[in-house]
């Protein structure tokens, strides 16, 4: 099979087709409610704080809402989300950041953006595409780290290692499109359990696709053809 670089191109065309108005599953209507939003979807279903952020979003309206509450209060909030004691810390401290340090107006580039409370490249990445449609980086949440490895992008398991890895074969212009397109894949196909490898339109392009299908052969025959 040809190597990562090569076949990037034909991956991302595919996705494009597939997944033309990829975007964040996440609600949101602000870069600070898209923030607060990814804060809670880690190691939680984006399905999980969409429940939430509706209800919260309508009690704590603004930054200096978010900076005064309570942290008691707060994880209550957000309990369900998972967690719910060190995401509710972090988004209190963030908003009092935001406030001090950047006179109330989320950050637009991932150098500020990673200072804040509870926010690391993956977080910074989705505020910055979703909330100001700009491109730094691309955000390695589960989905992305599994079908990187799935398709030979990356043998790390590092997220900001694998980030590099893709950087270095997904062009720019992708960037803002390529975690969304991922994520959405994972989602319908190449889930973590029981990949529907029958139905991928990436077959031809995975080398675990192959590598299966050999071991099939293997089991049937004895040998690989």
């Amino acid at each position: 099979m040809k190597p990562a670089w090569k076949r990037i191109p034909e991956i991302i065309k595919i996705l494009h087709r597939y997944y033309p108005r990829s975007r964040t599953a996440l609600y949101y209507r602000t870069p600070f409610q898209v923030m607060i939003a990814t804060i809670l979807a880690a190691q939680c279903t984006d399905a999980r704080v969409n429940e939430i952020t509706p209800e919260l979003f309508k009690k704590y309206k603004t930054i200096q809402d978010f900076a005064k509450a309570r942290q008691s209060a707060l994880q209550q909030d957000v309990r369900s989300a998972g967690f719910y004691r060190n995401k509710s810390k972090n988004i209190i401290a963030a908003s009092k950041k935001i406030i001090k340090d950047f006179h109330g107006k989320v950050p637009e580039t991932m150098e500020k953006l990673v200072t804040l409370p509870g926010v690391a490249r993956k977080t910074a990445n989705i505020v910055l595409s979703s909330g100001f449609g700009k491109s730094e980086g691309i955000a390695v949440d589960t989905h992305v780290k599994r079908l990187s490895g799935r398709l030979g992008l990356s043998r790390h398991d590092n997220p900001d290692k694998i980030e590099q890895d893709l950087l270095k074969i997904v062009p720019r212009k992708d960037w803002l499109d390529f975690n969304y397109m991922m994520v959405n894949h994972g989602r319908k196909i190449c889930n973590a359990r029981k990949p529907l490898c029958r139905e991928c339109v990436l077959a031809k392009l995975c080398p675990s696709v192959l590598k299966k299908r050999l071991r099939m052969d293997y089991d049937k025959r004895g040998y690989v053809l």
